[in-house]
C-alpha cells in the first residue's frame, strides 16, 4: 500500500492497518506522527535492559510486559477498537487486565508505559504522548532522558493529573508495580 497522506486528518486504526510496514508511524488524535528510522544502540541496549529487569519481576505476576513494535489502541469514547484515533508503539509498556490483549497488540489503557527520548521523537514523547496516556488513565509514565541520564517517572493522583514521583539516576521504584525496584547505576553506561 502506499504511504500515509499527510494532508488528511483523523486517520484511524483501520487508514493504519493498509500502511506499508516500511511507512513506520504512530497516530496521536487522527493526526499521524511519523516515527524516526531504528533506534540508536544506546537506546536499544536501556530498552533491552529496563524490559528484561521488568519481565524480570513479572514472571509469577499477572501482568505482562511488552516492548515496540507492539500496537497500542486507545479509542477515544463513542470509538470502535477499528475507529481508534490513537494508535502508539510506546517503547515499554505493562498490561495487567489480560482482557485488553489481542492478537494484534493492545486496546485499552496499559498500567505503565516508558517511553526512552530520542531526538526525532523527543517532542511527541514529552507532550503529545504524555496529554495522551495522561488523559487516558496510563497509571505510571516513566520518561528516559537518555542524554540527561536520567529517568522521571510520573504517575497518576486522585484527580487523573500526572505527578512527577522524582527523577531517578541510582535506583527507581514504581508505584503501580509495588516492590518493583531497578538499579539503575549501570544503565546509562551501556
Amino acid at each position: 500500500m502506499p504511504a500515509p497522506k499527510l494532508n488528511r486528518v483523523n486517520y484511524t486504526y483501520q487508514d493504519y492497518l493498509s500502511w506499508s510496514d516500511k511507512d513506520r508511524c504512530e497516530i496521536i488524535g487522527g493526526s499521524i506522527r511519523a516515527m524516526s528510522p531504528s533506534p540508536n544502540t544506546q537506546h536499544q541496549r536501556i530498552s533491552l535492559f529496563l524490559s528484561t529487569e521488568i519481565a524480570f519481576y513479572l514472571r509469577s505476576k499477572e501482568c505482562e510486559a511488552f516492548t515496540a513494535p507492539f500496537d497500542v489502541r486507545l479509542p477515544e469514547v463513542g470509538e470502535s477498537e477499528e475507529e481508534a484515533s490513537n494508535v502508539v508503539q510506546p517503547d515499554i509498556l505493562v498490561i495487567c487486565d489480560p482482557s485488553k490483549i489481542k492478537k494484534q497488540g493492545a486496546v485499552g489503557t496499559p498500567d505503565l508505559v516508558v517511553e526512552i527520548l530520542s531526538p526525532g521523537t523527543a517532542l511527541v514523547d514529552l507532550e503529545d504522548k504524555y496529554q495522551l496516556y495522561e488523559r487516558h488513565g496510563v497509571r505510571e509514565y516513566w520518561i528516559v532522558h537518555t542524554h540527561y541520564h536520567f529517568i522521571e517517572v510520573f504517575r497518576l493522583d486522585e484527580k487523573g493529573v500526572y505527578v512527577s514521583t522524582g527523577k531517578f539516576t541510582d535506583s527507581l521504584t514504581s508505584t503501580v508495580l509495588s516492590d518493583l525496584k531497578i538499579d539503575l547505576t549501570t544503565v546509562f553506561d551501556q
